[in-house]
């Protein structure tokens, strides 16, 4: 195993929690543990920096298992890895409704009750942290989603206030490439999901092949469009006048 890969990632993922304040003494954080590869290096990250930062703070770590959709996760495995990085682990099953109605999509509506359970494990283990495992990929290609489908510049930021501040969600891995989170899982063989969700995102699947169409034009694309969410010139865009 290439342990100096791992410990340059964790050591990468750690500047970035410091650079950005994402976590401070005395915190409670709370990872997302789908089961996929990103919440799994995320999870292990933390864990490795909890040991290495001159400050301490708890970690815990919930999946939530959506009733119904037809994906299936080894939560087994999950509690077992938690065990062995000495994280407090939760299970938490939730179910679709159809409050959002019929034109809401399997997406949507898994994604909003899965964060519905999600702050509610906050407030029951008084976490102030809620960590997700997005990485750069995810950023951008939310940012071209926006572009294209909304018309609006808006991404994923490495962090927001949810509830008036009871809680704020917090990205650690932005500074990650999807690239690298995928060579970390092959290092570890991490445990693959028993049965992947049915239900795909057709329009991110779209962006992935976009950024790779993009990559192939310019080696450093998906850094350099990453980079440029904090690099607007104000002057030099259109501005409707009302």
């Amino acid at each position: 195993m290439n342990n100096k890969f791992i410990n340059t990632l964790n050591t990468r993922i750690g500047r970035t929690i410091i650079k950005q304040k994402l976590i401070t003494g005395g915190d409670r954080v709370l990872v997302a543990l789908s089961g996929g590869k990103d919440s799994l290096v995320l999870l292990e990250a933390l864990a490795d920096r909890k040991r290495h930062f001159p400050f301490k703070f708890d970690l815990y770590a919930a999946h939530i298992t959506i009733k119904g959709i037809g994906y299936k996760t080894d939560v087994d495995y999950l509690k077992s890895l938690c065990n062995e990085l000495g994280v407090e682990f939760v299970n938490k099953e939730a179910e679709i409704g159809r409050q959002g109605g019929k034109k809401k999509t399997e997406c949507f509506l898994c994604s909003w009750h899965r964060r519905k359970a999600l702050f509610a494990l906050t407030k029951q283990l008084n976490c102030n942290k809620l960590a997700f495992g997005h990485h750069m990929d995810d950023a951008v290609e939310t940012l071209l989603m926006n572009m294209v489908f909304h018309g609006s510049v808006s991404s994923m930021p490495f962090e927001i206030e949810m509830f008036d501040g009871r809680v704020k969600i917090i990205r650690p891995m932005l500074e990650i490439s999807e690239s690298e989170i995928k060579e970390y899982e092959q290092l570890k063989k991490f445990r693959k999901e028993v049965k992947i969700c049915p239900f795909s995102n057709n329009k991110r699947a779209e962006m992935k092949d976009l950024l790779k169409n993009i990559s192939k034009i310019r080696k450093n694309g998906l850094i350099n469009i990453f980079r440029s969410m904090d690099n607007i010139y104000l002057d030099y865009l259109p501005h409707w006048k009302m």
